[in-house]
């Protein structure tokens, strides 16, 4: 992720900083615009990844600066916004935000909401191989087909999305928050821990003794990731 470029769009100097302060740690570049005027200007010139765009700004409103955006390219929007009305939140994924956070937010969720779309753009190039291959395990795409020792996997479809996104990335921790928006969506206001359900059942499918796993490996306090056997 190293080297992705972030615009932070913010009329609140301290929520700029905060922000950007959280982005640099994970070594992004950021780049911070205080209107709709300088926002335009900076995305235009600098071209980012990803916006983190407020909503009520001066100058230009983050919506009208999301609908130009999305109508001059296909760069990334993550919306924030004080205001916590449905209609509000449908309006920004309407103009083509890619997602929604709400003020006041936590500044490790945001910097998760980050790196799960910027992931997911990477996901969407990655996943159109045919086949991904990790140790023992196979999965097709295509065909919505999972092996193991060449052995076809009785899998559901929650099942299958997990283990592929955990296969994409090897040895890439995933929590449980990341792998809700991969696999379940952004819309997802369900038990988080759902996901451990659905790897409990997949381990038992996948592994020699599910009670010591050895592929689907668990990260204490982190996540899950896949590691290749051999």
């Amino acid at each position: 992720m190293t080297g992705k470029k972030i615009l932070v769009v913010d009329d609140e100097a301290a929520v700029r900083r905060l922000v950007s302060s959280y982005l640099k740690r994970e070594g992004y570049q950021v780049l911070e615009a205080e209107d709709g005027i300088e926002a335009l200007r900076k995305a235009r010139l600098e071209h980012p990844d990803l916006i983190v765009l407020d909503l009520m700004l001066p100058e230009i409103d983050g919506l009208e600066i999301c609908r130009v955006l999305r109508a001059e390219s296909d760069i990334y929007i993550l919306m924030l916004t004080a205001k916590t009305e449905e209609t509000d939140k449908l309006l920004g994924l309407g103009m083509g935000a890619d997602d929604y956070l709400t003020k006041p937010f936590s500044p490790r969720e945001l910097v998760a909401r980050v790196k799960a779309i910027l992931r997911r753009g990477e996901h969407d190039t990655i996943s159109i191989a045919a086949v991904i291959r990790s140790g023992s395990i196979e999965i097709d795409s295509n065909r919505h087909m999972a092996k193991k020792g060449g052995k076809e996997l009785d899998l559901t479809a929650r099942e299958f999305d997990i283990l592929k996104q955990l296969a994409v990335r090897p040895g890439m921790v995933f929590s449980r928050e990341q792998l809700l928006e991969m696999v379940w969506g952004y819309e997802f206001f369900g038990d988080p821990r759902v996901v451990d359900v659905h790897v409990a059942k997949l381990r038992k499918k996948i592994e020699k003794d599910p009670s010591r796993p050895r592929i689907i490996k668990t990260v204490r306090g982190v996540g899950y990731k896949l590691q290749p056997d051999v």
